[in-house]
């Protein structure tokens, strides 16, 4: 079967490239080789943010006396938590699947293998295209240590189909996938440790912003250790887990009901058949133009799988560069502006340049901040524990960078991010009238302060 573009994976770059293209009046293919939506909505976006607003609200309840709700009791069945977020899962997936039928993308449930360079092959039947875009995602990581292979290591989508809350929980990783699973358990009731080799939790992330959110996570009953080096886990007699790490030079361990190993995802690669194609290709991903085109010239690849940046709607926008690559079409798309978020409590949210990179590449600063705490829609919201942080480039006095901790932070980041697209100076901000009151006017706080 011929078509003009095959796309192998249907993940978000995968299935909205896929409309994307049909729309554009291309016959499509595209192998789905697990479940649509990919591990964004089945094993990680989604389901994730499902258990983060469970915790959410469980956080709210444990505080109900600070909003005069006076002998306030509940109990938490984990199992309607889970049968809800299987419910959420199930219907976005079920609309993925009604938009490909309506825009007659050609879907093979079914893994996808290169024959050679113009030719896939799946379930024995073989499928060629003018254009092939490799969309297959990512894998957890292990860290290599001694007993990471034992059955009771979990990777993040083992946790989110356990049916119990931990009665405790190691978390080896303090990044965006650990932190996000250390604040739902530990709000839902769990005793949490997270170990992490780095000196911060979430090492991409502006350090005023991971230092604060460390302090706050803490008093809400996380143990965080940074700057340790897991080494060995191991089940005692009463099946408890027991981690080994180092730390300033010295030896320690943690002990748990359950385990998490939460240190990163690897480009899905293995099974692809890659070696028939001539792609150049390594274990951190295959290598691809800004155009994220191969080296073979008609062959993409789109989203975690060439590791440029691991974000669902990074992926999303590579596929629309990709299609547009082979349409001949200019776009403006700017990937030196991507809005991240990790969805603990409070939230934290991100885009641009950091303090530390602005340092690192030499240009001069300027920088504004302002706490939430001053922020009368944050304190009616009983939220006042957050930090914003705007960077502008000293010389035009252009945003290049928006760091912000506390409620709402990961729309504040959007708002930012639209700013950062159209070149907005802080001049131009300061003449923006933000509405009252909102959480929003801690941005415009911090540009007032900058110095």
């Amino acid at each position: 079967m011929h078509s003009d573009l095959i796309i192998i994976g249907a993940g978000p770059g995968g299935y909205e490239t896929a409309l994307a293209a049909a729309a554009r009046g291309k016959s499509v293919t595209l192998f789905n080789g697990d479940k649509l939506g990919g591990t964004c909505l089945n094993e990680g976006c989604i389901p994730t943010k499902c258990l983060c607003r469970n915790a959410e609200i469980v956080a709210q309840f444990k505080e109900a006396e600070k909003f005069g709700i006076d002998d306030f009791t509940f109990t938490l069945d984990y199992n309607k938590v889970v049968e809800r977020k299987n419910a959420v899962v199930s219907q976005l997936r079920d609309g993925i699947a009604s938009m490909m039928t309506a825009a007659k993308v050609n879907v093979v449930n079914a893994m996808a293998s290169f024959k050679d360079a113009r030719t896939v092959v799946a379930d024995g039947e073989e499928y060629t295209a003018d254009d092939i875009i490799i969309a297959t995602g990512s894998v957890s990581r292990s860290l290599p240590i001694e007993g990471h292979d034992l059955p009771c290591v979990k990777d993040s989508s083992d946790m989110l189909s356990i049916d119990y809350v931990p009665e405790s929980l190691t978390i080896i990783g303090g990044g965006v996938i650990g932190m996000e699973f250390a604040g739902i358990f530990s709000a839902l009731g769990s005793q949490v440790t997270v170990i992490e080799f780095m000196k911060q939790i979430l090492p991409p992330f502006d350090s005023d912003i991971s230092k604060r959110l460390k302090q706050t996570l803490s008093k809400k009953g996380i143990k965080i250790i940074t700057g340790a080096a897991a080494k060995k886990i191991e089940q005692n007699d009463n099946y408890e887990i027991v981690v080994t790490y180092e730390a300033k030079g010295k030896e320690d361990t943690v002990v748990s009901s359950d385990l998490l190993m939460a240190v990163g995802r690897a480009p899905r690669i293995a099974g692809l058949g890659l070696e028939n194609t001539g792609v150049e290709f390594s274990p951190r991903g295959i290598v691809v133009d800004d155009n994220m085109r191969t080296n073979v010239e008609h062959i993409y690849a789109i989203g975690d799988v060439n590791a440029k940046m691991m974000l669902a709607h990074v992926a999303s926008f590579q596929g629309e560069r990709a299609l547009n690559a082979i349409d001949g079409k200019k776009d403006e798309i700017r990937f030196d502006i991507v809005p991240s978020a990790v969805f603990t409590v409070p939230e934290c949210g991100m885009v641009g340049m950091t303090e530390e990179q602005c340092k690192a590449a030499g240009i001069e600063i300027r920088i504004g901040q302002s706490f939430f705490r001053a922020n009368g829609k944050a304190l009616a919201l009983g939220e006042p524990d957050g930090l914003c942080k705007m960077i502008f480039r000293k010389e035009d006095e252009v945003l290049i960078g928006a760091h912000i901790m506390g409620v709402e932070a990961a729309d504040l980041a959007q708002q930012c991010a639209d700013m950062m697209n159209r070149n907005v100076t802080r001049e131009q901000i300061c003449d923006t009238i933000f509405g009252h009151p909102t959480v929003s006017e801690v941005i415009l706080t911090a540009c007032r302060t900058v110095k």
